[in-house]
């Protein structure tokens, strides 16, 4: 939302302006230390690569937010003493975000993270995405079930492999559909056997 979008809806007083504006970067702040997951036509997008679109454009709402507010003439209402505070707590949600964030992009990064959107989908465009790591002698997943509004919150289920394998990569996995949902059965090898987990399920909320 633009400043002069802000100006022109009227009627917010520099109170609410200040909460929105802090209210927008808490939210970033949580998304960033969350596990979200994005689907665009066909695409994965990372949940720290949510996060960071998210900080953005609560960044500039924050700014906008904070400049209307010192410029209303109501602002001298709110006092130093909560501008302060309103200013602290932004920065505290900020440098948290940040490092939500770039730890995300950081942690894939060192894991060797890829991503996988595995067909067949289920009814209703319910679709799974698999995150796989490996880290040392262990192997990483984590599933996602996405639907129509292509974002996943967080994980539908998770598995570790002995040796660092990636059954999805591998090829050694399984999507069952049904009315209701479907399943993903991951499997290891002989030696490379599934230590945690295995069967997850895939439900995007009919």
């Amino acid at each position: 939302m633009t400043e002069a979008g802000i100006r022109h809806g009227e009627g917010l007083s520099p109170g609410a302006l200040t909460t929105s504006g802090v209210g927008s970067l808490a939210l970033a702040a949580l998304a960033s230390w969350s596990d979200p997951l994005l689907l665009v036509w066909g695409h994965v997008v990372p949940g720290w690569g949510v996060s960071g679109v998210l900080l953005v454009l609560a960044l500039v709402l924050w700014w906008t937010c904070f400049r209307v507010a010192r410029g209303a003439e109501a602002a001298r209402l709110l006092g130093a003493r909560a501008t302060w505070w309103a200013g602290l707590v932004s920065r505290v949600l900020i440098v948290v975000a940040a490092f939500g964030v770039v730890g995300g992009a950081v942690n894939d990064l060192a894991q060797g993270a890829r991503y996988y959107v595995l067909r067949p989908t289920g009814p209703g465009g319910c679709t799974a995405v698999v995150r796989e790591t490996s880290f040392l002698m262990i192997g990483n997943g984590e599933a996602y079930a996405v639907g129509r509004t292509g974002l996943a919150w967080g994980e539908a289920g998770s598995w570790v492999v002995d040796d660092g394998y990636r059954p999805v990569a591998g090829g050694t996995y399984e999507v069952k559909w049904e009315r209701d949902g479907g399943l993903l059965f991951i499997n290891g090898t002989h030696t490379e056997p599934v230590i945690q987990g295995g069967m997850t399920d895939i439900d995007c909320g009919w």
